[in-house]
């Protein structure tokens, strides 16, 4: 009995919040809505993302529909649907290729290379860039760093020839003071180092905006704190910022890895014939040159196909070992 009417008040309650939610005219938090209603408030949102989505869909996911030719013996004077089926022929040539292993092996240590030297440079400059105080000269920093990532490759390219190239100031420097010079434009032995640095020069300073975002989003009471505790900046440093950055250190490195393969079609198709083609091949050069370049369209496919399913497994490898330190990476578990 007590416990009876122990309850009724609280049932007295909820009667009333439902009779004030009609009498309001509002609608429940739990209540679903329709879609006429959705539309209406995200009416907005959605035509603005709308361009974006329709973008993606043409150049991202139409496309997957002409990977259908790497089992076919594509010809083009006929189309898709006329062409003979191949079955895996072209995939047993492509593993029979000494060219393609070759181009897979270069793939794989440039791509080492760019993760060993290039990926911790953006953090580094995000941390010196959060610890310049005045604000003008950050911004003019930023600015600085900022403006390489919109050259084009071509003018990259260009740069580094008039820099370090053959007939380049760093050899006009050597020549008048009669010391040897080197050309490191055309070496295949530097070439790692040159495309990275090449790399590192156009596009560390736009990878520092993330990191940026993650320093501000750091509770700056953290700092106070530590500091009334007498932590220096290297300690606050370490247990505080570089622990804020974690998460988006290990997205990144996610995306990064999943990436791996494609290490830059247009900066190695530029300066391949300056290195050669044992130094500068990779998997996106060789199906170019080896695939569309000799019209065997079916057999660039299936080196793209290779190259899609090897990404696709390296992403979602890195991702479950992001789960395994405890992270989200690329989504919640």
């Amino acid at each position: 009995m007590a416990a009876t009417l122990a309850t009724k008040p609280d049932a007295t309650k909820q009667r009333r919040g439902r009779r004030k939610t009609v009498e309001d005219g509002t609608r429940p938090v739990s209540a679903k809505l329709s879609w006429r209603i959705r539309w209406r408030r995200d009416r907005s949102l959605i035509l603005m993302t709308l361009p974006a989505v329709v973008l993606l869909l043409v150049f991202n996911y139409a496309p997957l529909f002409g990977l259908v030719t790497a089992f076919q013996y594509y010809d083009p004077l006929v189309g898709v649907w006329h062409s003979s089926w191949a079955g895996l022929d072209q995939f047993r040539m492509l593993f029979q290729d000494p060219l393609f292993w070759g181009a897979l092996r270069n793939t794989l240590f440039l791509s080492l290379v760019q993760l060993v030297l290039f990926f911790p440079i953006p953090v580094v400059l995000a941390l010196l860039l959060n610890t310049v105080m005045n604000e003008r000269l950050r911004n003019f920093v930023q600015s600085v760093v900022y403006l390489p990532h919109f050259f084009s490759w071509v003018l990259t390219i260009t740069i580094f020839q008039q820099m370090i190239g053959g007939a380049g100031i760093l050899n006009h420097f050597l020549r008048q003071h009669s010391i040897g010079t080197w050309d490191f434009m055309t070496n295949p032995h530097t070439f790692a180092l040159l495309i990275t640095s090449q790399a590192v020069w156009k596009e560390a300073g736009w990878g520092i905006i993330v990191f940026l975002a993650a320093l501000a989003a750091i509770d700056t009471n953290l700092y106070e704190a530590s500091a009334v505790d007498g932590a220096g900046r290297w300690r606050r440093m370490w247990h505080i910022t570089l622990p804020g950055l974690r998460g988006v250190i290990v997205l990144m490195l996610v995306l990064r890895l999943g990436n791996a393969l494609t290490v830059g079609f247009e900066q190695f198709l530029i300066q391949r014939y300056a290195v050669g083609h044992s130094a500068a091949d990779v998997l996106d050069t060789f199906s170019f040159y080896y695939g569309i370049a000799t019209n065997n369209y079916s057999y660039g496919a299936a080196a793209g196909l290779f190259k899609s399913v090897i990404s696709l497994l390296l992403i979602l490898g890195a991702n479950r070992l992001a789960h395994a330190f405890g992270e989200d990476g690329l989504y919640r578990k």
